[in-house]
């Protein structure tokens, strides 16, 4: 009942704010895109030149904006490296929010996700945005069952994916043996206050606190239950061990779940 109301309170046409050219959206009559908005478990939505939704809110709360593409974290990674020439990797690709951005802009897109769901509703979207990128599932707390050829590229986009993992010293790690140039990270981190926990890794024991998730049912959740959030002198002492010599730490943001970093690291 209250994912029904939420629907029904969501305007289907109206919106103003974050307009999109979407010509493959805008050919459709109203009764076709409010048939595509219900195919699917959408989580997010944007809107086209008509001010029409393409797509659902998650919540109320969440993600009940027009989704902007492309998000201003691109222009930034932009300006420090041009991907007119390189393979980006995506991280996490959600609902192809970013992953239309990227190939807008880079030679190459692979994007992943450990949800299924997320993959088939990413290669949705990017078909009516007539962007084709590379999609496929990929478990990130799977590495040692998977084949880590795929992980290959020029530059990792990595927003929104590291605090949601068991062992994120362990994917950094591993990711610098695959990225050739660059890793644009965006991730909660630790204060030296919260971090009190420890655990043994391959680069030492690294501080972090416990954040508890809610397992693979949990859309906006990890895969399991709990992630670890390490502390933000580690996050950059451990790019720079796996290579990445250059590390910026572009923006510090204090958001409802605790404090966040917007990292550029650089061979």
């Amino acid at each position: 009942m209250f994912i029904q109301t939420l629907f029904q309170r969501t305007p289907f046409t109206g919106w103003n704010k974050n307009q999109l050219s979407i010509p493959k959206i805008e050919a459709l009559s109203d009764e076709e895109l409010h048939e595509l908005n219900e195919m699917l478990d959408w989580k997010c939505f944007v809107v086209d030149s008509k001010g029409r939704r393409f797509g659902k809110p998650a919540t109320k709360s969440k993600r009940a904006s027009p989704q902007v593409i492309p998000d201003y974290r691109l222009a930034i990674l932009q300006q420090r490296l041009p991907l007119s020439d390189k393979h980006v990797l995506e991280v996490g690709c959600f609902e192809g929010i970013h992953t239309i951005g990227l190939c807008q802009v880079a030679k190459k897109v692979s994007a992943i996700d450990s949800r299924i769901s997320n993959v088939v509703k990413t290669a949705v979207r990017c078909q009516f945005f007539s962007v084709q990128p590379e999609v496929f599932v990929f478990d990130l707390e799977k590495m040692n069952t998977q084949n880590l050829s795929a992980l290959r590229c020029d530059v990792l986009h990595h927003i929104g994916v590291l605090y949601h993992l068991v062992d994120p010293v362990e994917q950094i790690r591993l990711f610098g043996e695959y990225v050739k140039d660059a890793v644009l990270l965006d991730t909660h981190y630790a204060t030296e206050d919260m971090a009190n926990a420890s655990y043994e890794t391959k680069l030492g024991v690294k501080k972090y606190y416990r954040y508890t998730e809610g397992g693979y049912k949990d859309a906006f959740a990890g895969m399991h239950g709990h992630a670890k959030w390490l502390q933000l002198d580690d996050l950059v002492d451990i790019l720079k061990q796996t290579g990445f010599s250059q590390v910026e730490v572009i923006e510090k943001r204090q958001e409802r779940n605790g404090p966040r970093v917007l990292i550029f690291a650089h061979r």
